[in-house]
């Protein structure tokens, strides 16, 4: 492919990562608006005076295993992030797993789900169904999400971000009074579920631009290069051109000096 072609190639990927890490960090900026409502909801809840000792409830046992959630990138031409998530992998082998991305290869007897990024949110429910049952019969001691978050417009990096338990910061809300009709465990269990799902799919939004801005990095260094070769390639151009030019004049010299001669 010439030069010109595969820029305008390249140009055409970096347009759409850069409009993808747009769309994306403004999905992610919805999320996280409604996050910050849900969780002074939760903790008005949570914290009020009829409720705040069955918050115990949700306090699992240190004894039990971590369960890591691994949100990778499915398509290529962006970086080492798949590389980071194996490693990370590797260095918690005793971890339960959820393993999002079919780039990521490894499977093991505690890899509860492995899923393709593309099928996010298809298969999400299979996702809520595993989170519903391990907060409501607290079956692990810790869940963390590992992803490459997305900070500004040159900035992103690869996180830890741990979802349970979840250490609400909240005083007494004296002046409501909540009257519960159903099992509180599962009530406030079930509140909990919700909000580490909606922090999940904040946190794959967050991911997908961090995924688009690396892509965006690399056509911009490929266009740069693209350039310095076009650069590279019209000095070799002009030195040939120049080249042949005083080859010519030679041979007309000699012709002209072979003919004085005669």
């Amino acid at each position: 492919m010439k030069t010109d072609s595969l820029t305008k190639v390249v140009k055409v990927m970096n347009f759409h990562s850069l409009l993808k890490v747009d769309n994306a960090k403004a999905k992610a900026d919805e999320l996280r608006n409604v996050s910050t409502e849900l969780t002074n909801l939760i903790q008005r809840i949570i914290y009020n005076k009829n409720l705040v000792l069955d918050k115990n409830v949700l306090i699992p046992n240190t004894n039990n295993p971590k369960l890591s959630i691994y949100i990778a990138n499915d398509l290529g031409f962006c970086g080492n992030f798949n590389a980071v998530i194996n490693e990370q992998i590797l260095k918690e082998k005793n971890n339960y797993k959820i393993i999002i991305g079919k780039q990521i290869k490894y499977r093991d007897d505690l890899t509860v789900l492995a899923i393709d990024k593309k099928d996010f949110y298809d298969d999400f429910k299979k996702i809520e169904d595993i989170i519903r049952d391990a907060i409501l019969n607290l079956t692990y001691s810790e869940i963390n999400v590992y992803y490459n978050h997305y900070y500004n417009s040159t900035t992103f990096d690869f996180v830890k971000a741990q979802v349970f338990p979840v250490e609400f910061n909240g005083t007494y809300y004296e002046g409501e009074d909540f009257v519960v009709e159903t099992d509180i465990h599962r009530m406030l269990s079930n509140m909990l579920s919700f909000y580490i799902c909606y922090e999940l799919k904040m946190y794959e939004k967050n991911c997908f631009a961090a995924e688009n801005l690396k892509r965006s990095i690399l056509t911009k260094l490929s266009l740069d290069r693209l350039k310095e070769i076009e650069i590279e390639n019209k000095a070799e151009e002009m030195r040939r051109r120049k080249e042949k030019t005083i080859l010519k004049t030679v041979e007309n010299f000699k012709k002209t000096t072979y003919n004085e001669e005669e």
